[in-house]
């Protein structure tokens, strides 16, 4: 009997290769003795019940099987389950899908809902790996303004590999490590590296402890407790983990008194949404700052803003960033899914491009003032994605406050409008964009604004030839902007 002897920790690949040399010999999963072992080797193949070496099945170079890509789905999240018996049920499934294609279709047969239910645990296990992974600061990569984090958890499974790259979408701008006892993971703004080696956990706290508790009791509700829902989303071997924990006792023996109190309070107040929401701006005059305001004012402002809806589902405000006195304004449209989630304008595709052709026409990114019109970013859900939006003419008003005071700080002597949006943002008017590309317009007040396409047009154009063209003509727009740059005179009305 082949003994197979795999290390066990959430390697799809390594259990592929066992299980297709198995199967392509004929070797039947009653057969074959499945192990584990952290410290397994390269020779997956060891010794037998008799104790006499097991020789590897051989395959032919030409040996081929095929299977459904949803077995293959379903296979690489259910190895990563804890249990010794997965590789055989696997293995099983594997074995019987060659002689019937919809197997994985009958979820009353035994192996299939045994797959289904390591399947199950796996994804529970990833989902509570994202909701109570909590961070503490330990303070910058040295020569490098990066904030560096760690976090401890305390996995069911072998899911840090399958869910470090959402924490490294999520958390892309900073240093970070996750350590478990099934495994690390850490990222450094370039390389993302996973080992299956058990971490250490270090005993630390950060000031962030006291912001959970402090939002954990400021959303905790005792007229909606419910004590077993709650340990059933958060066991408690979660909790020892968590900074917020430590206050849940006392919330649970004192939810009673809270609603009796609760009950006795009139609500006389607006929803604290409704307090924080400005009025519209009535878009008369420009906005004129005071003399002692900053652009950090503005923007530590503005990270607060609540003047229209975008701000609900928005990560955060995305704020202009550059020199305060940049003879140049980039005004883009919004901020996209990266920018969301890092704080920064043009940070994403879109804004990669950009950079690329400005390097190459000799406009230097960091003597620019780059920002967007809309700060939030706007988006419809599609499965797990984040698809962009157009923001309305309404939008765009309510953030002409932001972008007024931009420009009165700033002062550029030249703004570039990418894109339809922005243009409204700076003029009000709403032309054709082809029929003013290139060209300076001037606005009743402020500098002039120099019409271009916004990079997001060129990377949707789906002709690879016509992409190319559109990508020189942005690249001519943007070496005549800097041909412009080096005149003193530039953006002054004529």
């Amino acid at each position: 009997m082949p003994v197979v002897t795999l290390e066990g920790r959430g390697d799809f690949t390594e259990w592929r290769e066992a299980a297709r040399r198995l199967l392509i010999s004929g070797v039947p999963p009653e057969a074959v003795d499945w192990r584990e072992n952290a410290d397994a080797g390269s020779d997956l193949f060891d010794r037998g019940a008799d104790g006499r070496q097991v020789p590897a099945p051989t395959v032919s170079a030409t040996s081929t099987l095929t299977v459904p890509k949803s077995f293959l789905d379903t296979a690489a999240a259910a190895i990563c389950h804890a249990d010794p018996a997965r590789f055989a049920i696997l293995y099983r499934v594997l074995n019987r899908l060659q002689r019937d294609r919809n197997l994985l279709s009958l979820t009353t047969d035994e192996d299939v809902a045994m797959l289904n239910g390591l399947v199950k645990s796996v994804r529970r296990d990833s989902h509570k790996m994202t909701a109570f992974v909590r961070f503490k600061e330990v303070g910058h990569r040295a020569g490098s303004e990066r904030r560096r984090f760690v976090a401890w958890f305390e996995p069911d499974h072998y899911v840090v590999a399958r869910v470090a790259p959402f924490f490294q979408r999520r958390f892309f701008d900073m240093d970070w490590m996750i350590a478990t006892p099934r495994g690390v993971a850490a990222w450094d703004g370039a390389v993302m590296e996973v080992s299956s080696a058990p971490g250490q956990k270090s005993p630390m706290s950060d000031d962030t402890e006291d912001l959970w508790r402090t939002y954990f009791s400021s959303i905790f509700n005792p007229a909606r407790l419910k004590v077993r829902a709650m340990q059933s989303e958060m066991p408690k071997k979660y909790w020892k983990n968590l900074p917020e924990a430590s206050l849940i006792p006392a919330m649970i023996a004192g939810a009673e008194a809270s609603v009796a109190a609760m009950a006795e309070r009139a609500a006389t107040d607006p929803p604290a949404f409704h307090a924080r929401v400005r009025p519209a701006p009535d878009g008369q005059g420009s906005v004129v700052p005071s003399s002692r305001m900053t652009l950090e004012d503005v923007r530590a402002e503005a990270a607060g803003c609540t003047r229209c809806p975008l701000h609900c589902n928005a990560t955060r405000t995305v704020f202009g960033e550059g020199p305060p006195d940049a003879p140049v304004m980039i005004v883009g449209e919004q901020p996209g899914d990266q920018e969301d989630l890092a704080g920064r304008p043009f940070v994403g595709p879109a804004g990669k491009l950009f950079d690329t052709v400005a390097q190459q026409v000799g406009l230097d990114r960091k003597s620019l003032y780059v920002t967007n019109a809309v700060k939030h970013f706007k988006y419809e859900m599609r499965g797990k994605r984040r698809l962009h939006q157009r923001p309305d003419a309404g939008e765009v008003e309510h953030c002409r406050w932001w972008l007024d005071l931009e420009l009165a700080l700033v002062k550029p002597r030249l703004v570039v409008a990418m894109g339809a949006t922005a243009l409204f943002a700076l003029t009000g008017a709403r032309p054709k964009i082809a029929d003013v590309r290139g060209q300076i317009l001037y606005p009743e007040s402020g500098p002039g604004v120099f019409v271009t396409v916004h990079p997001s047009f060129l990377l949707r154009i789906p002709d690879a030839g016509r992409r190319e063209e559109e990508t020189a003509r942005f690249a001519q727009d943007l070496a005549r902007v800097a041909e412009l740059a080096a005149h003193p005179s530039i953006g002054q009305a004529r």
